[in-house]
């Protein structure tokens, strides 16, 4: 078995075989021959030594032994003494500096990041001494700030090319290596002193609390982010894939809301509605996946090389919201015009008593679904089958401003200019007339086959003088809360349940006749 020698090279013992050892031996005499008679040469000589250390170190490592392989490769690398000719002509004009010094976070004399230790050793100092004046600025708020903002901003000297860079001149001053039982080094910096050893020992002690308060903390956030970006997906993928639940109730008069991948085809054109999915699963789902990731890696620390997986996803979720956005701005465009058509009919009754009745009735609709607003104030009812869309109008009861009854008819629709909307409107089906001292109108109104929702809406607003009494026929339950929105109360809802279907106007707004009967007494 071959021989072999414990060498220094810059600063780095390593075991080098008995043959490569002579070899070696005779090309740094051969370099330094070419440089000690030139200015700067020793620092060329230096610059040398840390480049074979490095070459070194990526082939064999510190645990195994330098061969002639090594060597000769290594020489391969930075050349022959006589290839280093042209320096002795550059050297007498040139100025040779050892490399220049950077500040990094250092991971060899560290608290909690190796900031205070990459400042000391940049500057030659104890490093204590900034982490002291870290803790006292810190009482004041400024330090803290300032120690996160060099966290971020510094990086970590995590190879000896960086360190060198951070002790500059005295990197080897600072840098010892000890040899192990099993044959491999460990090595060490020395940049305090023994009072300040005390010091970080007390540093380390404060450090260690408030890393695990850390951590706990942010163990806490994370299953908050894992736990919100979960809910949201298992809500998306119920509601939106099996679609369950299909109703929501919000109060007593209910609440009804279909799917929304149901409507939106009645509301954009066939062609986007699944464009408008996709994007839009895309645009929710992967903000949650990243929560749900960001989560994870704060609950287990762990570190991964996920920057590229990120820039892609992030890129992704810009293009989809970008087209989503794109594609709802174009069918947008035929909501950007809203029309109203309003008509107003005085009503020369004869009699004290206005009847008011419904022709055609939603209770004989033949519907699937239906989409309905807080306080049943407007509902779509749809038949998927026929794909027609029944629109329930409003009733508003009012007092008038002289002693005549009357109402206004007011349809409104939303089109891509003032024509289209115009035209939509005049495509609506709703039956409105009135006969001696009746008023008759439908309880819903139809939209043309093949026409798009575009949040149409009939109001019909009556207005009655004081002591005019209202006769609502076969009281008809689909009206209650058209009449009572703007004066809703348990008493007049109490009077409707109980089939009371007279009402007079009063100072006060529609009274149940009753009621008032019982006041006058």
């Amino acid at each position: 078995m071959d021989k072999t020698i414990n060498i220094n090279i810059a600063g780095t013992l390593f075991q080098i075989d008995d043959e490569a050892y002579r070899i070696l031996r005779d090309y740094l005499q051969a370099i330094n021959n070419r440089f000690k008679n030139v200015q700067g040469g020793h620092e060329t000589i230096d610059d040398i030594e840390y480049r074979i250390a490095e070459i070194f170190q990526s082939q064999k490592g510190l645990a195994g032994a330098i061969s002639k392989e090594n060597v000769e490769a290594m020489i391969s690398i930075i050349g022959k003494p006589e290839d280093f000719d042209h320096y002795e002509q550059e050297a007498s004009s040139t100025n040779y500096t050892s490399p220049r010094k950077r500040m990094y976070r250092n991971p060899d004399d560290s608290i909690i990041s190796g900031v205070c230790g990459g400042i000391g050793a940049y500057l030659n100092s104890d490093p204590v001494l900034f982490r002291i004046l870290f803790v006292i600025s810190a009482c004041f708020g400024i330090g803290f700030f300032v120690y996160i903002a060099l966290w971020i901003a510094l990086p970590s000297a995590t190879s000896d090319s960086k360190k060198r860079e951070m002790y500059g001149d005295a990197y080897n001053s600072v840098r010892t290596q000890t040899l192990q039982a099993d044959g491999t080094f460990t090595t060490n910096y020395h940049t305090t002193s023994k009072i300040g050893n005390a010091f970080n020992e007390i540093f380390r002690a404060i450090g260690r609390v408030l890393y695990i308060i850390l951590r706990v903390f942010l163990i806490i956030i994370g299953i908050v982010l894992v736990l919100t970006g979960f809910l949201f997906i298992l809500s998306y993928i119920m509601i939106f894939v099996f679609k369950y639940p299909g109703t929501f109730s919000f109060d007593s008069s209910g609440f009804n809301l279909i799917n929304f991948r149901d409507f939106l085809n009645y509301i954009v054109t066939p062609a986007a509605s699944p464009w408008i999915i996709i994007l839009a699963s895309v645009t929710l789902l992967l903000p949650m996946l990243a929560l749900i990731y960001w989560g994870v890696k704060m609950i287990f620390w762990f570190k991964a090389k996920d920057g590229i997986l990120s820039l892609i996803a992030l890129v992704l979720w810009v293009m989809a919201l970008t087209a989503l956005a794109i594609i709802m701005f174009n069918e947008g465009m035929s909501f950007a015009k809203t029309a109203n058509a309003t008509t107003n009919t005085i009503l020369n009754t004869s009699s004290d008593t206005l009847y008011v009745t419904t022709d055609r009735k939603i209770s004989q609709l033949k519907y699937q679904k239906q989409f309905t607003l807080p306080h049943e104030e407007y509902s779509v009812f749809i038949n998927e089958e026929k794909r027609e869309l029944f629109i329930r109008p409003n009733l508003t009861v009012e007092s008038s401003n002289d002693k005549r009854s009357g109402f206004e008819l007011r349809k409104r629709s939303s089109g891509l200019t003032d024509v289209d909307a115009m035209k939509k409107i005049e495509g609506f089906d709703f039956n409105c007339s009135v006969k001696g001292d009746t008023l008759s109108f439908d309880e819903y109104f139809t939209l043309p086959a093949g026409q798009r929702w575009a949040a149409d809406n009939i109001n019909i607003n009556l207005y009655l003088p004081t002591g005019k009494i209202l006769k609502l026929v076969n009281n008809p339950k689909i009206m209650f809360h058209s009449i009572f929105r703007n004066d809703f109360d348990e008493n007049l809802e109490s009077s409707w349940e109980s089939g009371n279907s007279l009402w007079v106007m009063t100072d006060e707004g529609l009274k149940p006749v009753n009621e008032t009967s019982e006041r006058s007494k």
